[in-house]
């Protein structure tokens, strides 16, 4: 397997190659030149498979630079620290089934990733006797699962960008708590965005990145994506064990991470209809879907707020995709952003669009609704982001279809939320009740992409 740039300018690179690299040196995100294709005969026999097991069926014809029973061992390893023994459960609550990928070490979706990443990272750094300084940006749960992926391993720094005081204080002390000396943490005053943009220039100064060996750990880094694909065929597993029905997914939505991995599994052959992306009033990407309207406004703060983002990373290979694998059109289009704030869709495109996608935003009187009515009726806790999929889904899917909604934190991560919406604490699991009191360490810093730079080059140098 091969991986190629949205934008066109690199040579085909092996997957080991495009987990090191992270972002293309081209400025764009990296893909593979083609997808393997599940069967129905396929799929039929993994049912019964463990997720590990599952895991290396899906995840082997991506990764065939690495050696079988070497990739068996890194995902088994990857998801011997969950909590729950299927490591992503699907359970029923009310005519919607929840899938649950908050079992990990940080209670969030990206656990699910970034422990198969981290081990990833210091398998192949020690294999080719190199260091890696990861640099990455969040709105909060991939910094936590990505510092607790990494921390401690050999050959590896991290720097974790986050948005000063817009985190949960669960999320920020799940970072700020681990001092291990290969940890640094960077408290930005602004938003998510403007973390994110100083990464991606980080990344684009190509001098700059080779000298100090950066890597990427946001879902710009494409082993992240396919690790998701994994817990899109186990739900579909799990609902249709007592027959076929059709199945959507409902994925609350910020970066597109998440859901563009659920794509991937449509592509792949996985047979589901179209899928739910919802968002909160951060709604670039649902005005896109439902109006082709991808122009760029405010962040505004939240009760769900890793979902407070303008420019979804993980949107551009999507665009690749649907601008038919036109790297031109592509660099084209991000041309425009830069330029204009907007980009435009023709009608074909959009209508290529609303076969893969429906949408709905949620704002967070609804969430809120959401979450209490949800629990007077079933005693099941969500969080705010799980609580925007599963009003999303409630709302827009029909009631004979398998509505999968993708559970993406603990509730207790967002407990003040969750508490106000229901009237009653959130209880705290031990891995987050141990969190007060500890040492913290972190540095906060202006927006400024030199302050950043300064910093980075001086723990490392």
């Amino acid at each position: 397997m091969r991986y190629i740039s949205t934008r066109g300018g690199i040579q085909p690179i092996c997957f080991k190659d495009a987990v090191m690299m992270g972002l293309a040196t081209d400025g764009g995100l990296l893909l593979p030149e083609s997808y393997p294709t599940i069967s129905c005969e396929q799929l039929e026999s993994w049912r019964g498979l463990s997720y590990p097991e599952l895991a290396f069926q899906i995840i082997s014809p991506f990764a065939d630079d690495i050696p079988a029973d070497d990739l068996r061992a890194l995902i088994q390893h990857s998801y011997g620290s969950f909590t729950h023994p299927e490591v992503t459960p699907v359970v029923r609550q009310d005519g919607v089934y929840i899938l649950e990928l908050f079992h990990g070490v940080t209670l969030a979706f990206k656990d699910v990733a970034l422990q198969f990443l981290g081990n990833l990272f210091e398998y192949i750094l020690a294999e080719r006797g190199e260091i890696l300084n990861i640099v990455g940006a969040t709105s909060g749960d991939t910094g936590s699962a990505a510092i607790h992926g990494v921390r401690g391993k050999k050959g590896i720094t991290i720097f974790i960008l986050h948005p000063h005081g817009k985190t949960s204080p669960v999320q920020a002390l799940q970072m700020t708590t681990v001092t291990d000396s290969n940890v640094h943490n960077i408290a930005i005053r602004g938003t998510f965005d403007d973390c994110q943009d100083m990464v991606k220039a980080l990344f684009n100064d190509l001098e700059f990145k080779e000298k100090y060996s950066l890597g990427a750990v946001n879902s710009i880094n494409w082993a992240r994506v396919l690790a998701q694909v994994v817990y899109y065929v186990y739900a579909w597993l799990r609902v249709t064990d007592s027959g076929p029905k059709p199945v959507c997914f409902s994925v609350p939505t910020g970066n597109f991470g998440d859901i563009f991995a659920g794509y991937v599994a449509k592509r792949m052959g996985l047979p589901i209809g179209k899928l739910l992306l919802a968002t909160n009033e951060n709604s670039i990407l649902t005005r896109f879907v439902n109006n082709g309207d991808y122009s760029l406004t405010g962040v505004v703060s939240t009760v769900s707020p890793s979902m407070d983002i303008q420019v979804a990373s993980n949107f551009e290979r999507y665009l690749y995709h649907l601008y038919a694998e036109s790297p031109v059109k592509v660099r084209s289009a991000f041309a425009e952003l830069r330029e204009h704030g907007r980009i435009r869709f023709s009608d074909a495109e959009m209508k290529q669009v609303h076969s893969d996608f429906c949408s709905s935003s949620v704002n967070q009187a609804a969430t809120l609704e959401m979450i209490g009515s949800f629990y007077r009726q079933t005693g099941y806790m969500l969080d705010p982001h799980t609580a925007v999929g599963v009003k999303a889904a409630l709302d827009l899917l029909p009631d004979d279809v398998a509505r999968i909604c993708l559970a993406t934190a603990h509730p207790a991560k967002f407990g003040e939320a969750v508490e106000k919406a229901i009237g009653v604490p959130v209880p705290l699991p031990d891995a987050v009740s141990i969190l007060e009191g500890m040492p913290t360490r972190c540095d906060v810093m202006d927006a400024d992409l030199e302050i950043v730079r300064d910093f980075i080059s001086a723990r490392i140098g």
